[in-house]
């Protein structure tokens, strides 16, 4: 009888009593891994595989913008040097100028605040840097380097404590959950962009 539990070919044939031999497990398994498992053995690549298995699952991708003031003001190694050394893989990044059409666009859910035409004159105003960021739970992670909105909240250490000079002039934009994160890669970025 197969040692695999519930293996697929058996499921289909139960008159089978061995899954040995190329393809008979479900293809998300190399050919090399099928004798071991199928012989009792678990070997490190079956293990590894299954641990990159679950390391896709939480994985996070995430937005970060470096904005005009951190742009004009050379910071942007120093916002990647952070991200590195929180072992935050970098998975695209560019730099841009948006027109203020564009800002108002990315901005859009902020279109009924007071604050909507400052801050897209702002993010309009120069160059800006947009990177995908990834790794496990990233989004946080991000938000956790960046510090409080308000500068003057930011903890110590944090992206906006160390540089930001006003609430606008904050340094840097991150996304605030999965979903805000998946519509504002894609405002900047199509898939062909993002490296694996």
């Amino acid at each position: 009888m197969c040692c695999i539990p519930g293996c697929l070919r058996l499921a289909r044939n139960p008159h089978r009593d061995s899954c040995e031999g190329p393809g008979r497990l479900p293809a998300r398994f190399s050919d090399s891994l099928q004798t071991d498992v199928c012989n009792g053995k678990i070997t490190s690549t079956y293990v590894s595989l299954k641990i990159n298995k679950y390391k896709e699952l939480l994985m996070e991708r995430t937005l970060s913008i470096i904005k005009p003031d951190g742009v004009q003001r050379n910071l942007i190694g120093e916002v990647v040097k952070r991200f590195e050394k929180a072992g935050i893989r970098i998975a695209a990044m560019k730099m841009l100028r948006l027109t203020k059409q564009q800002a108002m666009g990315f901005y859009k859910v902020h279109q009924e605040r007071p604050f909507f035409e400052s801050l897209t004159d702002f993010m309009s105003s120069g160059p800006v840097v947009v990177m995908v960021l990834e790794g496990g739970d990233v989004i946080q992670k991000n938000r956790d380097l960046m510090g409080a909105t308000n500068y003057k909240e930011a903890a110590e250490g944090t992206i906006r404590h160390d540089f930001a000079t006003d609430i606008e002039k904050n340094v840097v934009h991150g996304s605030d959950s999965p979903a805000t994160a998946a519509t504002e890669i894609a405002y900047f970025f199509s898939e062909l962009e993002i490296c694996r």
